[in-house]
């Protein structure tokens, strides 16, 4: 996934937070993740399952 073409921002990210957040992009081997104020930055790239345990865990963390 070296340019994916599937940005999308979060739902979450509206004009009372200046519409700052981070997009995501992914395909069914690895997930992207970039800064919106900044897209041509670096990005970090993971492989899909690692970050879907990722947000499995964010989800539902324990204590």
């Amino acid at each position: 996934m070296t340019t994916p073409h599937n940005w999308r921002k979060s739902s979450y990210s509206g004009e009372g937070d200046g519409n700052n957040c981070l997009e995501i992009a992914h395909s069914t081997a690895q997930v992207a993740i970039r800064d919106s104020k900044a897209p041509a930055r670096a990005t970090l790239t993971f492989r899909a399952p690692t970050f879907a345990t990722f947000v499995r865990t964010l989800k539902n963390p324990t204590t």
